[in-house]
């Protein structure tokens, strides 16, 4: 589609009308399991694009992937900086999403577009909008005091425009016809706590949630909050980490992000929907087990977390239980950290993710997939 014709087509009634929500923001929802009938690959691999690469490499890498038992792929095509497909508001390279999708489909191969959500770093619509952003218990704003690292400028999960931003690249992606799912990525909030692993890497020690690291407190949340409970949360300052409510609340503004605004547009274009998501989904506001999405792909990389790969399977277990517990029994697939798994490991991994209720496994990332860890790969 070119793109003077495709921008015309989103802006009509679409989500891009920012100033007006496509769903009720207080309409708070709990698990409503969605058709368990949805088949989903079993073999996943995140890629990061490679512009240079010609169709013919790509056309040999993807029949490689399937002679390996690889089922289905997870482009990276918007990483909140740009996009490699058509949208009228994010800066756009070209559109390597669209022509990757028919070699992937040649070789048999599923395509699930890879967005993040909630980072936001394309300069003009931070200037326009230094109110989509998170802020924290400090009252500083993600957009000019990221957290950890430069591109944690996370958004407001209360915010309704952004709500509609974030369901607009579910829309755009779900109007390319031949796309078979979409995968959400950074549907969360920054890390009040990191993995143990990482925190040296910060040169920090975080026993508790500082309130540098707390979000988020803007104005949106925090009017919303008070409407419902009487409470401004930014009053509760050092006690705000042990507030059951406030805790919740923010729990539910990002279900509510998922279940009421991604779900919907996806299945409104008929696409299957799928998350990245973290094992210590309190620590990024990300209740994921009630969620309506299609599948889970939660990141369970050990040696973040100072384990060994035997951890693997024991997340699954408990992930397949909390799943089971809000009666949301859907398909989980383990993220495996290729950098941090011995080729000689990967058997054994995915056997005992199998034996702990994994429904399949998803390898992180193409660029780690090397000769041998090919060798010793297990098709589910």
């Amino acid at each position: 589609m070119q793109r003077r014709k495709f921008v015309s087509t989103i802006i009509k009634g679409s989500t891009i009308s920012l100033l007006a929500p496509v769903f009720s923001n207080c309409k708070r929802s709990n698990t409503m399991p969605l058709d368990n009938q949805t088949v989903l690959p079993k073999n996943w691999i995140w890629i990061r694009p490679d512009l240079e690469w010609s169709d013919d490499q790509w056309k040999s890498e993807f029949e490689n992937l399937k002679k390996r038992g690889i089922d289905a792929i997870l482009p990276q095509v918007y990483n909140s900086h740009t996009a490699l497909f058509e949208h009228p508001l994010i800066p756009f390279k070209e559109a390597w999403l669209e022509r990757i999708i028919p070699i992937a489909h040649a070789a048999e191969l599923e395509v699930h577009a890879w967005m993040w959500s909630m980072p936001m770093n394309i300069p003009s619509i931070i200037e326009k909008h230094p109110d989509w952003f998170s802020v924290n218990r400090n009252g500083e704003p993600s957009h000019t005091h990221p957290a950890y690292v430069d591109y944690y400028k996370f958004m407001c999960p209360c915010n309704e425009e952004v709500q509609n931003y974030v369901a607009s690249i579910v829309e755009a992606l779900g109007k390319i016809e031949a796309l078979d799912g979409i995968h959400l990525d950074y549907i969360r909030q920054p890390d009040v706590i990191l993995a143990e692993a990482l925190q040296p890497k910060y040169d920090i020690i975080q026993d508790k949630e500082y309130p540098e690291y707390d979000y988020p407190y803007s104005v949106n949340c925090r009017n919303e909050f008070k409407a419902q409970f009487g409470i401004d949360p930014i009053d509760l300052g050092d006690t705000a980490p042990q507030h059951k409510a406030w805790r919740q609340f923010r729990y539910d503004s990002i279900t509510n992000l998922v279940n009421n605004h991604c779900v919907p547009m996806a299945k409104k274009y008929n696409k299957k929907i799928t998350a990245a998501v973290f094992p210590n989904w309190e620590s990024v506001r990300q209740q994921w087990h009630k969620w309506n999405l299609d599948g889970f792909l939660p990141m369970l990389y050990h040696g973040f977390y100072n384990e060994n790969f035997h951890w693997v399977s024991d997340q699954v277990k408990n992930n397949k239980m909390l799943l089971q517990k809000f009666n949301n029994p859907k398909p989980v697939f383990p993220g495996l950290f290729l950098p941090h798994c011995k080729a000689s490991e990967i058997p054994e991994i995915i056997k005992e993710s199998k034996l702990n209720g994994a429904d399949g496994v998803a390898l992180f990332a193409l660029s780690d997939f090397d000769k041998e860890k090919q060798s010793k790969f297990i098709k589910f």
